[in-house]
């Protein structure tokens, strides 16, 4: 695949998508960076600004199965992986497994932060390794795979906080915002009128194979050895312990416990290059990288007492640290 037909594809998903999404355009790019990356996404925002509706219409524009599974307290692990179940055939009984939701190749995880950790954790190998293991026995997902995880900030009552090695696994958060009034009056006309516009499907039935050969051409392409390096500075300097000489980033070491792990360099990288493909370049900028600093690092800081008490986020923490740290 050229970079020419990859940028037609993804504009192309991107129009698609946005048929029925208002607003939310970056939002919408970074969930088709993080696909094409083979990376999984945290959706944080209030009930009702559309998370649903935005993936539905992206598994649609993808052309691939999609299932939602509402996250509650007494979801148990084999409602979201599957379970055994008994069957009879020419008089004999034998059990069948029977795939659960997270077979889906595009899997909602609505209010994932409302299931026990017991729960929660059902996804995580699946997130990693591609595969759920049942009653010892191994299956493994459909090619492509992705998930997309949502969470309400404000209603926090009865929650069970994502751990941190549950938030490493998700290449991008991003945080979906209200409308504005002129967003907000274009969607009361496409929602309170006689017309409904549809999503068309992008890619043919057989349309793994463009999407495989999409996926292969984001990692092709080129990054230079200056940002590379200042890549692995910005997550480096993340860490309280490992702070720059000149000049050193106090918020780092005043608000933060830890630091971003690699994963957090490896999603700004392929993040950066995919965010260059979809821009119609094949090298890597340091525009690219600033795009997805903040959704690539903001869930993988850990804050300490201070930080909560001062009501400081990661995202002022992260502003913080872009400035200082040297791009060269």
């Amino acid at each position: 695949m050229q970079p020419e037909e990859f940028h037609d594809l993804f504009s192309l998903l991107e129009a698609e998508v946005k048929k029925i999404i208002v607003g939310h355009a970056e939002v919408i790019r970074k969930i088709l960076v993080a696909f094409f990356a083979g990376g999984h996404v945290l959706l944080e925002g209030v009930p009702g600004l559309g998370k649903t509706l935005l993936v539905k219409s992206l598994s649609r524009a993808l052309g691939l199965s999609f299932k939602r599974v509402q996250f509650t307290p007494d979801l148990m692990p084999s409602d979201i992986t599957g379970t055994q179940v008994l069957t009879e055939s020419n008089g004999r009984r034998d059990f069948q497994f029977k795939k659960g939701p997270i077979f889906a190749q595009l899997v909602l995880a609505d209010e994932i932060n409302r299931a026990t950790h017991k729960t929660q954790s059902a996804v995580l190998e699946a997130m990693e390794e591609r595969q759920v293991t049942v009653f010892g026995e191994t299956f493994s997902m459909e090619s492509p795979f992705m998930v997309l995880a949502t969470q309400n900030p404000v209603e926090l009552e009865g929650t069970y906080p994502l751990p941190e090695a549950q938030l490493d696994r998700f290449f991008f958060k991003l945080l979906i915002s209200p409308p504005s009034p002129s967003e907000l009056k274009e969607i009361l006309h496409r929602t309170t009128g006689s017309g409904t516009p549809e999503v068309s499907r992008v890619f043919p039935e057989n349309g793994a194979g463009q999407i495989g050969a999409m996926k292969s051409l984001l990692r092709q392409v080129l990054i230079a050895p200056p940002l590379e390096d200042y890549v692995v500075r910005l997550v480096h300097s993340t860490h309280p312990t490992e702070q720059p000489r000149n000049p050193p980033v106090s918020e780092i070491k005043n608000y933060l416990r830890f630091g971003a792990s690699p994963r957090g360099a490896q999603a700004i990288i392929l993040g950066a290059k995919g965010n260059a493909l979809a821009e119609g370049r094949v090298h890597v900028s340091y525009e690219d990288i600033a795009s997805v600093t903040y959704p690539a690092l903001r869930h993988r800081l850990i804050l300490n007492f201070q930080a909560e008490a001062e009501n400081v986020g990661p995202d002022q923490i992260l502003t913080a640290l872009v400035k200082k740290v040297p791009r060269d």
